[in-house]
């Protein structure tokens, strides 16, 4: 009877553990899936998913953090194996993903695609790598997928209705990442630097124009990255990535650089200044790359396409874990020990290589609109053949790296930026003259239309002396040898594409507060050539050799101004100065600074 009571209980306990491993789990089905692929969610839906995977999966969290300039807050989802969503607490073996959604928001695909890898990430679906934490911002244009319509993207075949680019202050967020006007900006940086991402992902639509492909890469440029992982992005990341979304049968090339005109001509690699996603994380030697899908590819095939690619991503990381963790240290390490750095990167046209690549036969014919001749592309003649790509750059610039920088305390919004952006600084204590090297914008071009709120400087000169100043309690030093050093050089030497000089940041030292009336400044300059004699030779020199100058009057009073005490110092003059490595200036910050430490 005992035996027969055994039996029975190791049954029911069989029983029990057979129902537990039969007991369905959570199925959370996206917008995309139930409409067939034909729609994307709204931002409530979005959001709603992520909270109802979390509340039932312990390896994902969602969390807000800061603002936007919709009024909502930004979510940062994160998946990790081991439960821990602290970043400070994550073990220096993890690898980082960090994938960016909506910067467009009527770009949705990456949005559902995401949505898709947490949910097959969470239900095992897709075997989560152990030493990989993903995080993803599922929605970063707030406002813009607020601003919901079904006739914004023109061009684009589905979903049935999507975002607008524009934020909630109709600013396009990918130029925004430098000179940071919108709260999302802000938010990002407050993002980024605390999960520290080793790659990061952005993910898009374009189309340029047509082609076989759905899926186009854009990683940021090797050259510009520089140094090991530069190579290590061009050479092994790209290559792998189109290995391995091969073996699952799909397609990818280069981001197809082009507008209105065959791909087939040949194209160049886009350059992802700092402004862009991708060009400020690799300020901090961050992989990035921008998954570009082409529009006019039906949008189920887009979203599964991104699917993949996102999920290669991951496969390449986890592979690659050590050697990229390992190549970003040795990359902040080789930097700070660089004396000079690159600046205003142009394309070679002396190096090229073929790509093999799959279009469309493209015609010119007559527009029965115009009147004038329009591209016009027979997908029902595919064509297959090498193209010219070009993806060698160049620097144009180089300056020597200083030791540290002093930013007059009066420019707050600069103090702002590197606040923003973890960037270690100190405070002058004390009034001290010090031995700096000078910056005078000697010219620049400013954009004669408006570009995402600013009239950006381009062009820039600078004419370079080294002097001593007179400095202020409070105003800022900040040494380079730290992670931001590639930001703080793109941003404070006045020539980079994007500094905050070009950003307008320093307008007001451009126009001249104080002049002269020409019948007061008369007699005035008069007595400076009676008693300057190598002024007035420079004069009597500059006449002669420019014929304009000798002939306008006032031209000749402004420079005499300008020569002379009255002239104010601050006009032209850059309010950033550089501290030069080895100096006594250098020297005496050091001791001050060991001295303030002890």
């Amino acid at each position: 009877m005992m035996r027969n009571y055994f039996f029975f209980f190791i049954f029911l306990v069989l029983l029990s553990c057979k129902t537990e491993e039969q007991k369905p789990q959570p199925v959370f089905k996206t917008v995309f899936e139930t409409s067939n692929g034909q729609q994307t969610a709204t931002y409530e839906e979005v959001i709603e998913f992520y909270l109802k995977l979390a509340k039932n999966t312990p390896e994902i969290n969602v969390q807000t953090i800061g603002e936007t300039d919709s009024g909502k807050p930004l979510h940062l989802v994160t998946y990790n194996a081991d439960g821990i969503f602290n970043f400070q607490k994550l073990g220096a073996d993890k690898l980082v993903v960090l994938i960016n959604n909506g910067i467009h928001p009527g770009e949705s695909d990456g949005i559902d695609a995401t949505m898709l890898l947490f949910r097959d990430l969470a239900s095992n679906f897709l075997k989560g790598p152990k030493n990989i934490v993903v995080v993803t911002i599922p929605v970063y244009n707030v406002g813009g997928m607020l601003d919901r319509n079904s006739w914004t993207r023109a061009n684009q075949n589905g979903p049935k209705a999507y975002g607008f680019r524009g934020n909630a202050q109709n600013y396009d967020l990918n130029r925004d990442f430098i000179k940071s006007d919108t709260k999302n900006a802000s938010t990002f940086s407050t993002i980024f630097h605390l999960t520290q991402p080793d790659l990061f992902i952005d993910n898009h639509v374009s189309n340029g124009a047509n082609y076989q492909y759905t899926l186009t890469h854009l990683f940021t440029q090797h050259n510009k990255l520089g140094g090991s992982l530069g190579t290590y992005l061009n050479e092994e990341m790209m290559p792998g990535l189109t290995e391995e979304l091969g073996k699952a049968n799909w397609d990818i090339t280069p981001y197809v650089n082009v507008f209105n005109r065959p791909p087939e001509t040949g194209f160049d690699q886009f350059l992802d200044h700092p402004r862009y996603s991708t060009g400020y994380t690799t300020l901090w030697n961050t992989l990035g790359m921008m998954v570009e899908t082409h529009m006019l590819k039906p949008y189920k095939q887009r979203v599964l396409g991104t699917y993949q690619v996102l999920s290669s991503m991951l496969n390449i990381a986890a592979r690659d874990r050590k050697k990229i963790k390992d190549l970003r240290n040795r990359a902040l390490t080789n930097i700070n020990a660089m004396k000079e750095y690159y600046l205003n990167w142009q394309i070679d046209t002396t190096k090229s290589k073929t790509i093999y690549f799959k279009g469309f036969k493209a015609d010119t014919v007559i527009s029965q609109v115009t009147g004038f001749e329009r591209i016009k592309y027979d997908e029902n003649i595919p064509i297959e053949k090498e193209v010219i790509y070009k993806n060698q750059y160049y620097p144009k610039d180089t300056v020597v790296i200083p030791a540290a920088y002093i930013i007059k305390k009066g420019w707050w919004r600069v103090k702002e930026h590197l606040e923003q952006n973890k960037i270690q600084f100190h405070l002058l204590d004390k009034d001290s003259t010090l031995l700096v090297e000078s910056y005078r914008i000697s010219d620049y071009n400013t954009s004669n239309r408006p570009y995402e709120g600013h009239y950006p400087h381009y062009g820039t000169l600078v004419n370079v002396s080294t002097k001593l100043m007179q400095f202020e309690k409070g105003d800022l030093v900040v040494p380079t040898n730290q992670k931001g050093i590639r930001y703080l050089l793109e941003t404070l030497e006045p020539t980079a594409t994007d500094s905050f000089f070009n950003w307008n940041f320093f307008d007001p030292i451009l126009q001249q507060k104080e002049g002269f009336s020409p019948y007061v400044f008369e007699d005035e300059a008069l007595k400076l050539l009676e008693n300057d004699s190598l002024l007035r030779q420079k004069f009597s020199q500059k006449k002669m050799a420019e014929p304009q100058f000798e002939q306008n009057w006032y031209a000749q009073l402004d420079w005499l101004f300008k020569q002379s005490k009255y002239y104010e110092s601050a006009h032209m003059q850059y309010p950033v100065f550089r501290i030069m490595r080895g100096s006594e200036t250098e020297n005496i910050l050091s001791n001050y600074q060991s001295s303030k430490s002890n």
